[in-house]
């Protein structure tokens, strides 16, 4: 497959403020890639589509359109079907994703734990394997979980590799690149892996802000402004984890991350939890009201400063857990007793669309949007 050129070096830099000397144009090429990004993203979103409706959605000429869709059909990125008139009036060609013209990897790692997913074009996940890691080997472990994926599909076209983690290093980069027959992995946090994966593929709307709170080992919150995640100065926006919170003024990792909730109900049940089964036990409802009373502080400040149309948690806990934690912080913020003034509004709340908050898929999309579709400051 021929690569577009053109492309974002690392999402993050983008928003960060960097000085810059002086504005820098685009080449005829990087224009000319760039409307094929935008031609493929509007078939992605709205397809299937006719060349007419490509034009309203994108504003290229005719002859410029079916240039680029010779282009993207020729890289069976595309396919085109006959479209028939109401009324059995005339047909019209019409234009639609061929998911499986593409894949790619993405890699969700954590200390001692990871996932690892296969995704095509439209984000449909066709592999998905779970990673015991060792701090000491992390790089080797990665890559042989990667490489087994890759041998067990030779057929397809896998594009790159994308990794959600916090504290990958570009060393580890470097290492894995010179392992893997797959290109250097784009990396990015898991937080904003998570929002890519809810403005690429999930349900949450394009407009207005979006608050992702990721429930783990720790807890950490990523943002959506104007479709751009925003990391702040040296990426610390989101380290809400370190806030100290509640009536009883404690850090909300040491009552709300996951070895709290490990403490409380035993290993045994924390491992079902994980696995995505259902458990009944008067320790785990303890657990999710006292979450929810420590959890309410940092989504307040959130409603207050950022105002985001929705705050969605992601978590690999069940879907269950996650909606009780929901259901149960609707109810600590109507109570008086220990917030006295109540918050004129607040953010609507829900489950993130993916399980696991959609960090290994977003870490996947990675690729198509450095390669492929558009980047979050173009779409």
């Amino acid at each position: 497959m021929r690569y577009l050129r053109s492309g974002p070096r690392r999402l993050h830099t983008q928003e960060m403020g960097a000085p810059r000397a002086k504005t820098v144009g685009l080449r005829s090429g990087e224009i000319a890639d760039r409307n094929i990004r935008v031609i493929l993203e509007a078939i992605r979103r709205h397809g299937p589509l006719t060349r007419m409706e490509l034009g309203r959605h994108c504003g290229l000429t005719g002859p410029g359109i079916t240039n680029i869709l010779r282009r993207l059909a020729e890289e069976k990125l595309v396919t085109s079907n006959r479209r028939n008139g109401l009324g059995g009036g005339a047909t019209a060609t019409e234009f639609a994703l061929r998911p499986e013209g593409a894949f790619s990897i993405g890699v969700k790692l954590r200390q001692r734990r990871g996932e690892a997913v296969l995704i095509d074009l439209s984000g449909q996940v066709h592999d998905r394997v779970y990673i015991e890691l060792d701090p000491a080997d992390k790089v080797g472990l990665v890559h042989a979980a990667v490489r087994d994926m890759v041998d067990r599909h030779p057929a397809l076209p896998i594009i790159g590799l994308g990794i959600a983690a916090n504290d990958w290093t570009e060393d580890q980069s470097d290492q894995i690149a010179a392992m893997s027959t797959i290109a250097r992995p784009y990396v990015e946090n898991e937080c904003t892996a998570s929002l890519l994966a809810e403005r690429t593929i999930g349900s949450s709307g394009r407009e207005g802000g979006l608050a992702m709170i990721i429930i783990d080992d720790d807890v950490q919150a990523g943002f959506l402004i104007r479709g751009i995640p925003y990391s702040g100065v040296h990426g610390r926006a989101g380290s809400i984890g370190e806030m100290l919170t509640g009536p009883d003024n404690v850090q909300l990792n040491t009552v709300v991350g996951f070895e709290s909730l490990r403490s409380r109900i035993g290993d045994q049940a924390f491992t079902s939890l994980l696995k995505g089964e259902e458990i009944s036990s008067p320790l785990l409802s303890q657990w999710i009201r006292e979450a929810a009373g420590h959890l309410l502080d940092p989504i307040i400040a959130m409603a207050g400063f950022l105002a985001p149309s929705v705050v969605m948690i992601g978590s690999d806990l069940s879907q269950s857990v996650i909606e009780a934690l929901i259901h149960q912080l609707s109810i600590e913020r109507r109570d008086t007793s220990t917030r006295p003034l109540l918050t004129p509004w607040i953010s609507p709340m829900k489950p993130a669309s993916f399980s696991g908050g959609g960090v290994a898929l977003g870490a996947a999309l990675l690729p198509f949007l450095n390669t492929l579709l558009l980047p979050p400051a173009s779409a």
